[in-house]
């Protein structure tokens, strides 16, 4: 399986994000230097607004994901990474999350607000990354660094 490093911030603030929309889906965008499929780094976590604003599904904001996609080309940065979070399921791709992957070379960050799904020693939420390609979603191991 494939690994990939974020830092700790990013983390957090994936968290921070997710906890404070609950009961709703959390979005966001973490833009990197370049895409992940092709080994760039992640740079930083940019939160969205939920257009669906519901607890089982997330759609970007259409004014957000404009606004970042100018910020990003305008920076030579891409969409490193797609994050939502789940409130009460695992961080694994729903069909419907798979069937909604529109950037094949990004990852899809998913975190898991799921009392069931914590670390059983330090209680952290469960943050997993996916790759999502042509309708099939491979976990990647995801590492932490500060």
């Amino acid at each position: 399986m494939p690994s990939l490093t974020i830092s700790r911030a990013i983390r957090d603030a994936i968290v921070v994000h997710a906890r404070a929309e609950n009961p709703n889906e959390a979005c966001g965008i973490i833009v990197g230097s370049d895409w992940a499929a092709t080994g760039g780094r992640p740079l930083r976590y940019q939160p969205c607004r939920n257009e669906a604003a519901s607890p089982s599904r997330y759609e970007v904001h259409p004014q957000d994901l404009y606004r970042l996609m100018v910020a990003a080309d305008d920076a030579d940065q891409v969409f490193w990474g797609v994050v939502h979070s789940h409130t009460r399921t695992p961080a694994r791709p729903s069909p419907t999350d798979v069937g909604l992957a529109f950037y094949p070379d990004a990852l899809y960050v998913l975190v898991s607000l799921s009392p069931d799904e914590a670390d059983p020693v330090t209680g952290a939420e469960s943050l997993r990354a996916w790759r999502i390609v042509d309708g099939v979603a491979s976990e990647v191991a995801t590492f932490l660094v500060d």
